[in-house]
């Protein structure tokens, strides 16, 4: 016998006022005259149910970033790039999140994963109002946004937690408009901001923390042009660990002479699937029609990357570095893998990899076959030549062509098809990524250097004041990404709120 479910729920009024009713569109009305709705049409434009039932934080964070037009650098389905619930996985599992939900502190972390700037706030740590300040001040502006974490069962709603945007506020009556992603249960409605306030001063009982809310606006940048931490695979705990926990330590115990020994004592014992944990952000398109061309956009976006990876190369400290992982006699010269570092090799991963995110499909990328790769030099109109991979996917009886895009920073002395030709320091290799990541450890890790002169040196090599902006910026953003799943490991992110600051 098939069960009857359940069709939606009345919006128990008061203490709420549903926002389509003659008293809810006339508080819209008027909070539209006082200014107080600007953030609402950014807002209504990217409104969404949230598609599981425990999805109102994923929901919520994810038509707010595109409410703000954040680009999250990777593809959602088909071309596009999108803000979506199913990519917002970086801090917990979603497997996990659709059981339990997620947690006030991991949303957070999402937010800062995902490139936002966020300030967020437990009722324990702020007041009625601030929270009324803020709302305000977001409500009268289309650049930044307020989710509110509650409890329903305050408003006499059904349920407890829940994660949902405030869309506007009516200064008169003192009441916010909740833009509820259960659309399926409740309609958008206005709430007394003082009952509201009363909602979130509530204890979530699964981390004894009470809730709160936070501000999401644009960062001033765009997050990681070439590269980024990942926690995808399973090894990211013990490499971020050893880095932030390990490092210090050995270079405290160790007595180092010079440059080449700090860098031997941090490498020697590095765990060699590094390359899972710090990667370089390739673009994949799928070749329509034959046509190699780059459009505007795609040559800028890669311009940025050959920019970053230029500066990168002409750090003091990469030089240190290469010398290191050239020497005949280094230790670390099993950091350097000949088939990861050989481009025809890298663009078979990526291309089977971007084929399966182009189809829009769950199915392993291990089901796509890349079967050739031919590595090619674009150039028209006189233009900086432009390295792109071609690589041919096979899925079952589909078979398609695919590009990568690769920065470089030096002119490729020939191309060709299949893996014959060395590409080690045309594009981004560990040199430069082992240089991006030393470069993203916090100043104190150097401090317990015992020569004092060997620490000043090591200071001013790692130093992002000597930084050119746009790498500066690069290697803040995967400071900043360190310090965070440096949290999560420690399981320490609804504990402390505040942004990593790098």
């Amino acid at each position: 016998m098939a069960m009857a479910g359940l069709y939606r729920r009345i919006l128990p009024s008061p203490p709420a006022v549903e926002f389509a009713s003659l008293q809810g569109k006339q508080l819209f009305l008027e909070a539209i005259q006082n200014g107080t709705m600007e953030n609402f049409y950014r807002l209504i434009s990217y409104f969404q149910t949230q598609s599981e039932p425990a999805y109102c934080g994923l929901a919520s964070l994810s038509m707010v970033l595109n409410a703000l037009a954040i680009d999250p650098g990777r593809k959602w389905k088909g071309p596009w790039r999108w803000f979506d619930e199913s990519m917002l996985d970086c801090c917990e599992p979603l497997e996990t999140v659709k059981a339990r939900g997620i947690s006030f502190g991991k949303l957070v972390c999402l937010a800062h994963c995902a490139g936002a700037k966020v300030e967020a706030f437990r009722t324990n740590h702020s007041t009625i109002d601030e929270f009324r300040k803020f709302v305000k001040r977001c409500s009268s502006s289309d650049d930044c946004h307020v989710i509110s974490s509650y409890d329903r069962s305050v408003l006499k709603q059904t349920g407890t937690g829940h994660f949902s945007p405030i869309g506007g506020y009516h200064a008169g009556n003192d009441m916010a408009l909740i833009l509820d992603v259960a659309r399926f249960k409740y309609p958008p409605h206005w709430v007394p901001l003082k009952i509201l306030w009363d909602a979130m001063n509530n204890v979530d009982l699964s981390t004894g923390q009470r809730r709160g809310f936070m501000l999401i606006s644009r960062p001033h940048r765009e997050p990681g042009q070439l590269y980024t931490l990942s926690c995808k695979h399973e090894s990211w705990v013990g490499i971020a660990k050893y880095l932030m926990d390990d490092v210090p330590l050995l270079l405290k115990s160790e007595e180092v002479k010079d440059i080449q020994e700090v860098l031997s004592v941090v490498f020697m014992s590095l765990p060699s699937n590094f390359g899972q944990f710090i990667k370089w952000v390739a673009e994949v398109r799928r070749r329509e029609d034959g046509d190699q061309s780059l459009s505007p956009e795609e040559k800028a976006r890669l311009a940025l990357k050959e920019e970053v990876l230029r500066q990168v190369q002409e750090t003091g400290l990469f030089k240190h570095v290469a010398e290191l992982l050239s020497s005949a006699n280094s230790c670390c010269r099993n950091l350097i893998s000949g088939h990861e570092e050989n481009l025809p090799n890298i663009a078979a991963s990526v291309c089977c990899q971007g084929a399966q995110i182009l189809s829009g499909k769950s199915a392993s990328s291990e089901m796509y076959c890349c079967q050739e790769t031919c590595v090619k030099c674009l150039k028209a109109n006189g233009e900086k030549p432009v390295t792109v991979v071609s690589g041919t996917v096979v899925n079952g009886e589909t078979e398609e062509w695919m590009d990568m895009l690769v920065p470089s920073s030096r002119k490729n002395s020939g191309c060709s098809c299949g893996g014959s030709i060395n590409h080690i320091g045309m594009h981004p290799a560990s040199n430069d990524v082992l240089t991006a990541l030393l470069l993203s450890l916090p100043p104190e890790t150097w401090s317990g250097i015992k020569e004092e002169k060997l620490l000043k040196e090591i200071n001013n090599l790692v130093s992002t004041n000597n930084l050119p902006t746009l790498l500066q910026e690069e290697v803040l953003h995967l400071r900043c990404q360190l310090q965070l799943l440096k949290k999560c490991q420690e399981d320490r992110v609804d504990e402390d709120l505040g942004a990593p600051f790098p």
